[in-house]
């Protein structure tokens, strides 16, 4: 598995999608829902940039299930992403830690190569609200756990991937 994290707007997507591209057999799992206006411009660009390279999954919730399903169908598969995963979790009001840790059960067993693209939330200012400090502490917990068991973890900024393990 292979994690790639970095800021907002900071080139991850595309980092991704250049680095699975190298693989023959593509898939993409896409985590975000269409709420407002501009969530649908943002996944209508993501749509876009992906063309008809990669075959698309879309699933807001159970994407342990999906990986488990696709995995060695393909030999790369983009997990797009990581935040807002955890976002629809919040707001179906699921159980985050479980919904974790059957995803990570199901990563440590994947035979094609998955690349997890996350954000690096922690690097601002401690936000005002419960929810989002709780939001705050999830993610990073998370990307910890990852990033012990990634072979290969890429910090992107400024549309630059820097590996750092």
């Amino acid at each position: 598995m292979i994690l790639i994290t970095g800021g907002v707007k900071s080139g991850k997507s595309t980092f991704a999608l250049l680095m699975a591209l190298r693989y023959k057999k593509r898939a993409f799992l896409a985590t975000g829902v269409p709420f407002d206006d501009e969530m649908m411009e943002r996944i209508r660009k993501h749509k876009e940039e992906r063309k008809n390279l990669f075959d698309t999954y879309e699933e807001p919730v159970d994407i342990a299930t999906i990986l488990q399903k696709i995995d060695r169908h393909y030999d790369v598969i983009v997990l797009e992403c990581l935040t807002t995963y955890l976002g629809n979790l919040l707001h179906y009001n699921e159980d985050v830690e479980s919904r974790f840790n059957i995803l990570v059960d199901v990563v440590k067993t994947m035979v094609s190569q998955l690349i997890i693209v996350t954000n690096e939330v922690g690097w601002g200012i401690i936000p005002e609200n419960n929810l989002a400090r709780r939001y705050v502490e999830i993610l990073g917990r998370w990307n910890n756990e990852l990033a012990k068991i990634a072979q290969e973890v890429y910090l992107v900024i400024s549309g630059i991937g820097v590996r750092i393990k």
